[in-house]
């Protein structure tokens, strides 16, 4: 297998025994298998190969194999590999092949069927398309199938056209010549069909047919003549209820302009509401995927008709209750989901004060909908109240109703814009009373009977949290709070939920004191349970009262520490980072006078840990361990900020001084580990965006940790944080100190020159995470010291370190490099992406143009070759606004860089013809300077790229000619 890949033998035998291959269980072998087919499949050999496997194969995954490669073929390489001459020959060989497989196996038919579609959109002679199928298939009950197949193909293949190498004129041409001046006959042949016979009637495939022909055929036409009724009829048949069912849904969707359609809904609606009796039914019967079909019919066109029904709310009425019953009748939630979209909706426009008339008409249903949603949020009831496992061990089961229940939960609130929060709070408050009533007095310190009940009103009102204004008096809101801090702590659903629920409601109890102390001692008294998810819970709930309440918690702060202190080492990870924001923004919130004071009582025992830490972290574990309570003192940096007055001691950079030495001894020590270094550059960082030109007493040990650490580990967050100091330290900053921008310009170019030498050395390949952070931090340079780093020397090896970048084939670096090769190539405008009037200066437009007048083909290369082969397909967009700016600034000599690049693709892998297309088109879109041809030319670029990637099968040997020139610097 491995010498076909490399001696090229696509013959039958072996391709065949490539996808023999390709079953096996030998990873190594599959993967040179799969190269080879995809070798194979953009060949020449690959047109002859496959019609011979679909002549002579018996084998169904050969033949769909063959039908898809065919696919492939006709879609990108008819254009290059077939003469126009032979085209004929080709159409009249898929068409043996269709009645060969008009009795299937099916997947093989539908692909054949999308290989002619294909082939007649870029046949543009072939005028009589539908009659020469129709013709050439016959009139037996198998080829009526694949005619049907070809029908349902050829306007989904026709919208696709972009895929085909067709001019947009051609293409609009061949669109109105397929579908346009086809659909009257299309729609004769269906209704034919469909009077045929009473299997014809409720075959899937005529509504499959129906569906994809609504987007050329008008809607209306369809609902007043007799196919209406076969769609009707259709959704009787367990065989074609499904089909059915999509078809009558997309009729309601292309009705979605009602001012447009008001006649056709007229005719639609009645029909639509004949099924609702059918909801009962299909319930009683236990039919799940004949529910699902129906809601989703009812849903479409309650989605398509919001704006109807919020006119006239009393003819729509029945269609919302359809609706409701839905919802209220889905008792395994497989269906309520389709109904999601149209509560949103309907609840957009009954919001407005325009529709008042109708949220009055409609509120009640609403009100009902609340109440149906509290029942559906209900865990499954085991009968057992103790039970833990609710979902027998299915995680993936229990994972998949959580996630339901917050979608549910945004549906409750658009319920409460409708019937208002007060409303909704007091049916969850009902529930809540009924619960106690039935069964409160029956729960114990070990038991919750029924506490699904309980619990569902409760997540109700967490959902409703963003709802609630939080400086108005809430009296509903005030009856539940006490009742909550009260609901039972031994059950750990319970207890998650309420202790969510209190985290919702931080903004309004801390307009609303009185109510906080029993709520926060819950939350912390939930720390002491041994149950991890209420832990976490606890934790994020603890994060909010202190962010929104931390004025509030002020008397506590000593206190807190000691808690903070005796919890920390018992919380997973993630709680930890939560508790510790949460406390940090308390101290925060203290006055500048305590934060020194606060910040060694808090970090203190922090440091410690660290140092105790250090010492004896020496496996990866317990480094990760070190790395991550870095980030517990980051929180600090972050939230104590206090205010002091420009040129005053800053209390907090005061105390981080004195522990610098700290951090930077643990930096040197472990150097060679990532997560650590990135932990402290973060830290660093947070303190210089923090503190701002109050971190000056810092600044030079820091600069010279980066610069060492940089030069030592040759990572990249070495680079992050230095691009924090270029941004705070810049020219343009007021209470810089003279001299300091100065020397902060110099510390770059050390970065800047030891990261070059770095590239000279070493391959991309080798730095991708490195060359991502360099360009993000020369994207700072330039826009804040663009005068000093456009005529300095490293400007020009920086930008062909950056052109060197583009080989990569990582989304991050190259996206990096592409964005500061935009920004650097306004400077050779009059608008550059920087601020600032001295920014626009003829000396820099002079040295950018020379620059690229000089290295702009390596560029335009570089940028070329990556948009058809090695760029990740998020970097496209970037790299043709490079080639765009490109022939902004040197349209003549980008046009003919362009031209040279094209020159250098692979033999056979692209026409002349096509190649002499593309520039006579780009020599169009540059004349006359109109910026709506820019925009075009932009378009064709990617169109090409995109066409000739999928073509292209990069050797391994290297690009060839469109390969970068290694980087060599000097400096």
């Amino acid at each position: 297998m491995a010498s076909n890949s490399v001696q090229g033998d696509f013959s039958v035998p072996s391709v065949l025994a490539a996808m023999v291959t390709m079953r096996s269980g030998d990873n190594a072998k599959k993967k040179v298998a799969h190269e080879y087919l995809a070798k194979f499949q953009k060949t020449q050999d690959a047109w002859a190969t496959t019609i011979t496997i679909l002549q002579s194969s018996t084998e169904a995954e050969a033949q769909l194999f063959a039908a898809t490669t065919l696919k492939g073929k006709i879609t990108y390489d008819l254009a290059t590999q077939i003469p126009e001459a032979q085209h004929t020959a080709l159409r009249d060989q898929i068409l043996l092949l269709l009645k060969k497989y008009a009795g299937g196996p099916k997947p093989v038919r539908v692909q054949l069927c999308v290989c002619l579609a294909i082939l007649a959109i870029q046949m543009q002679t072939w005028k009589d398309v539908l009659p020469t199928v129709v013709a050439t298939l016959g009139n037996d009950v198998a080829s009526h199938a694949c005619i049907l197949d070809f029908l349902r193909v050829l306007p989904e293949e026709v919208t696709e056209g972009r895929k085909i190498t067709l001019s947009e004129e051609d293409l609009v041409q061949r669109t109105s010549e397929l579908l346009a001046d086809n659909a009257g006959q299309v729609v004769k042949l269906l209704i034919n069909y469909a009077a045929s016979s009473q299997e014809a009637a409720t075959n899937p495939q005529l509504f499959e047919c129906i569906t994809s022909w609504l987007r050329e055929v008008p809607v209306s036409v369809v609902a007043t003549g007799p196919l209406l009724n076969a769609v009707m009829n259709g959704l009787s048949n367990d065989n074609s209820l499904q089909a059915a069912a999509e078809c009558l849904g997309v009729m309601c969707r292309e009705t979605k302009d009602v001012d447009e359609s008001v006649e056709t809904i007229k005719v639609l609606l009645p029909r639509v509401l004949e099924l609702k009796p059918r909801i009962k039914t299909l319930v009683e019967e236990e039919d799940t995927e004949g529910f699902k079909a129906i809601t989703r019919v009812f849903a479409d066109a309650g989605d398509s008709w919001t704006l109807a029904i919020a006119r006239e709310p009393q003819s729509f009425r029945p269609l919302v209750e359809a609706l409701l019953e839905c919802c209220a009748r889905d008792k395994d939630r497989d269906a309520i989901h389709y109904t999601f979209t149209f509560w949103y909706e309907l609840k957009q426009y009954l919001t407005l004060s325009h529709y008042m008339d109708a949220r009055l008409q409609l509120v009640d249903i609403y009100t009902q909908l609340v109440n149906v949603l509290l029942k559906l949020l209900e865990y499954p009831d085991s009968g057992n109240p103790n039970e833990v496992d609710l979902f027998d061990g299915d995680r993936d089961q229990e994972e998949k109703f959580r996630e339901f229940r917050h979608h549910m939960g945004d549906t409750l609130k658009d319920s409460c814009e409708v019937i208002g929060v007060n409303q909704c709070l007091t049916i969850v408050l009902d529930a809540i009373k009924t619960w106690q009533q039935k069964y409160g007095a029956q729960a114990t310190a070990t038991s919750v009977p029924h506490w699904q009940s309980l619990e569902s009103p409760v997540f109700a009102m967490r959902a409703m949290g963003r709802m609630v204004d939080k400086r108005e008096e809430n009296p509903v809101l005030a009856q539940i709070m006490p009742v909550l801090a009260q609901i039972p702590v031994n059950n750990e659903k319970l207890r998650f939920a309420a202790i969510m629920a209190f985290g919702r409601y931080t903004e309004w109890t801390a307009e609303h004191p009185e109510f906080l102390q029993p709520q926060f001692s819950y939350v912390v008294e939930s720390f002491q349970t041994d149950s991890q998810e209420v832990i976490r819970a606890a934790a994020q709930a603890f994060k909010y009262f202190c962010v929104d309440c931390r004025r509030l918690l002020g008397p506590q702060v000593v206190q807190l520490q000691s808690f903070y202190d005796q919890i920390l080492d018992k919380l997973p990870e993630s709680s930890k980072e939560e508790v510790t924001e949460g406390v940090a923004t308390v101290v925060g919130a203290q006055s500048a006078e305590d934060s020194y004071r606060l910040l060694k009582l808090y970090c203190d025992p922090l440091v410690a840990r660290l140092m105790s830490k250090a010492n004896v972290a020496s496996d990866e574990k317990s480094k990760l361990d070190l790395a991550d309570h870095i980030n517990l003192l980051t929180h600090f940096a972050q939230q104590v900020v206090p205010g002091v007055p420009i040129g005053a001691e800053n209390p907090a950079v005061k105390y981080w001084q004195e522990v610098f030495q700290v951090i930077s001894t643990i930096l040197a020590s472990f150097i060679d580990f990532v997560p650590i270094c990135e932990r402290i550059c973060r830290s660093w960082r947070s303190m210089i965006i923090s503190y701002r030109t109050a971190i000056t007493p810092l600044l030079a040990p820091l600069a010279n940790n980066l610069a060492e650490g940089f030069a030592k580990s040759k990572q990249g967050c070495f680079l992050w944080a230095t691009s924090a100091i270029l941004r705070e330290f810049s020219e343009d900053r007021e209470h810089v100190e003279d001299g300091i921008a100065e020397n902060i310009y110099v510390f770059f170019e050390a970065q800047a020159t030891n990261m070059l030498r770095m590239m000279s050395e070493l391959e991309p390949i080798d730095l991708p995470d490195v060359i991502e952070d360099f360009y993000r931090l020369l994207i700072d340079a330039l826009l804040y010291y663009p005068h000093r780093l456009i005529p300095s020397a490293l400007f020009t090896p920086i930008f062909q370190a950056a052109i060197s970048a583009l080989t990569l084939e990582k989304r991050e670096p190259v996206s990096a490099a592409l964005h500061y090769l935009r920004d650097l190539l306004t400077y050779g405008g009059t608008n550059p992406a920087g601020s600032g009037d001295h920014q626009a200066d003829a000396r820099s437009r002079q040295i950018v143009r020379q620059l690229l007048l000089t290295h702009g083909e390596a560029l335009v290369k570089q940028t070329l070759a990556g948009m058809m082969i090695t760029f990740p397909r998020d970097c496209f967009a970037d790299g043709s606004a490079v080639v765009l700016s490109m022939f902004e600034l040197l349209p003549t000599e980008t046009t003919a860089w362009v031209e040279r690049t094209i020159q250098m693709l692979p033999a056979g892998t692209i026409a002349p013809t096509e190649a002499t297309r593309l520039m006579v088109k780009i020599r169009e879109k540059l004349q006359g300077g109109d910026t709506s041809n820019m925009r075009g030319l932009r378009a064709l670029l990617q169109d090409f790229t995109n066409t000739y990637r999928r073509r292209y099968v990069a050797p391994r040997d290297g690009l060839g000619s469109l390969e970068a020139a290694r980087f060599h610097f000097e400096g």
